[in-house]
């Protein structure tokens, strides 16, 4: 066993006993969800998978460990802390042996499930390539993590803050398939359809796990974004995002907002000019993704 890695009781009974596992990240935890919305929520999203057959595993960094599930006072404890570190690729060498708190972005969940031996990944929607990268080259480590990662990651689709026509491009040059659930359409977080296609459309679950299964079998390492769009009763008017997000871009540049910052400021800005209707939004994606996550978990563990 991985000696930085420390399982919950109910992940390490379910890997004792080779039952389906989900891991869930913790940004969306510290710093994508106001309190106490955000601990009720990550509550809710575990009980969705254990309802739905599967074994809900949150991971984040604490005390020098990658906690792979997390107690109901750890939940309380990333949720309430305004310390939280968030961790990507580059920072969880040094959150680790610091010891200092740590909440996973997919980046970093990722590479932590992978160490825990866990296929899917369940989070809102994933990093991507940002507006005017061709100057700013601000590129989310998610994408390069998606390329060399073998975990499948259940998500939203990317945010509409993100250029997701490039973000599509990126993955594609990098052998990254894009699959989506329900519609030919690659969805964009707050609404439905992006404007853009998926590469595939698998709507079982059976589908999905046998197209993931045949790709690691051929040797073809990387991950797998399975975009699953939110429900049409809670997904927001495109027009309506598309000019509330300019808006909040537009702030973010004058108050010189940038790096990891640029996603939390964003969300927080456009969850006040909806008035909190993107967070219903957010919150509903995320429990849908739990259920499609789930069923994916048991149909490539059987």
């Amino acid at each position: 066993m991985h000696a930085f890695l420390l399982f919950s009781p109910e992940v390490a009974a379910a890997r004792s006993a080779g039952r389906p596992i989900v891991a869930l990240e913790s940004t969306i935890i510290s710093h994508g969800m106001p309190y106490p919305q955000n601990v009720q929520t990550a509550r809710k999203v575990e009980q969705i998978i254990r309802d739905a057959g599967a074994v809900p595993a949150t991971i984040a960094i604490m005390d020098g460990k990658i906690c792979i599930g997390l107690s109901s006072e750890q939940l309380e404890t990333l949720g309430t802390a305004s310390d939280a570190i968030k961790v990507s690729r580059r920072d969880l060498a040094y959150v680790l042996s610091q010891r200092l708190l740590g909440a996973t972005t997919v980046a970093a969940t990722m590479i932590c499930a992978q160490l825990a031996g866990i296929d899917v990944f369940v989070t809102g929607g994933i990093g991507g390539v940002h507006r005017g990268a061709e100057t700013s080259f601000d590129i989310s480590a998610d994408l390069q993590e998606l390329a060399q990662t073998s975990v499948a990651v259940v998500c939203a689709g990317v945010k509409s803050i993100l250029d997701i026509g490039l973000t599509l491009e990126y993955l594609e040059t990098h052998g990254v398939p894009v699959v989506s659930v329900g519609q030919p359409g690659f969805p964009a977080f707050f609404t439905r359809e992006s404007g853009f296609n998926a590469d595939f459309q698998l709507d079982s679950a059976e589908q999905q796990a046998n197209f993931i299964r045949t790709k690691w079998q051929l040797g073809l390492n990387g991950g797998v974004v399975v975009s699953n769009p939110v429900p049409q009763q809670f997904a927001m008017p495109k027009d309506e995002i598309d000019r509330i997000t300019e808006q909040a871009l537009q702030e973010a540049d004058q108050q010189g907002v940038t790096g990891k910052k640029v996603t939390p400021f964003l969300l927080a800005r456009i969850k006040e000019l909806t008035e909190g209707r993107s967070l219903v939004t957010n919150i509903a994606l995320v429990e849908h993704n739990a259920l499609v996550g789930a069923r994916l978990a048991v149909a490539l563990n059987a």
